[in-house]
């Protein structure tokens, strides 16, 4: 079964400095449908103006990970830890027992990022913060494990959930499959570019909630980048 869910009737917010969709409830928008999919709690869909973002906040039990579509974040936190992450690359925040964090986009174009946050497999561990870059290149017509819990993933950023994050990137016409183990659920967003998942249409920066069905055929329509999480 594949639910698509269009860009268009996602929840949201606009602001002077931040437009956002939401495609689970958050913040304001509630929807009892749309709590979350299996671990996965939250996939917002965020735009960020120039010399704005987050201030200081603070989030607790929550593995976050923030996926940059264009321009860049930059994080720091109440570790001491501080990067910058650039399109196409990932960090991911342990929030563990607690700790407080700001996000900015310090550049001078508009910047554009998934957040997904799943829920840990335990709470009260230590917090903990990383960042990595993942080439488009490396993950052209196939699936690359950016984050995962599995401790299997050698190149993956670790998080702590039974859980993990994808990406591909992929020419028009071009497929790429994935294995959904049994009893595990997927959901799928095109970054870029409109997608055929299994039959069913995606365009660009609409949700596909998957479940029963073990192995997915993604192909490209048009030039494609892809995020993927596999949850329970």
């Amino acid at each position: 079964m594949i639910e698509r869910r269009p860009f268009e009737t996602l929840g949201g917010a606009r602001y002077d400095w931040l437009k956002t969709k939401h495609h689970f409830s958050f913040a304001d928008y509630y929807d009892p449908k749309r709590m979350g999919w299996g671990a996965l709690r939250v996939w917002n869909d965020d735009e960020i103006a120039p010399g704005t973002g987050f201030p200081q906040h603070p989030h607790a039990d929550m593995e976050i990970i923030t996926y940059v579509r264009e321009g860049a974040i930059t994080h720091q936190d109440s570790l001491g830890n501080k990067g910058r992450t650039e399109a196409g690359d990932v960090q991911v925040m342990s929030a563990g027992t607690g700790i407080r964090h700001s996000e900015y986009n310090l550049e001078p174009e508009t910047t554009k990022i998934f957040q997904i946050w799943i829920q840990p497999s335990a709470r009260g561990e230590k917090p903990a913060w990383g960042a990595k870059p993942f080439p488009k290149e490396d993950r052209s017509g196939r699936f690359v494990t950016l984050a995962s819990g599995t401790g299997e993933d050698g190149d993956a950023l670790p998080i702590r959930a039974d859980a993990q994050v994808l990406g591909a990137t992929l020419n028009a016409g071009e497929t790429a499959e994935y294995l959904l183990a049994e009893g595990r659920r997927g959901y799928l967003v095109a970054a870029l570019g409109s997608v055929d998942v299994n039959g069913v249409r995606l365009a660009e920066r609409d949700g596909a909630a998957v479940e029963r069905e073990r192995v997915l055929r993604v192909t490209a329509v048009e030039d494609a980048e892809i995020v993927l999480v596999d949850v329970t």
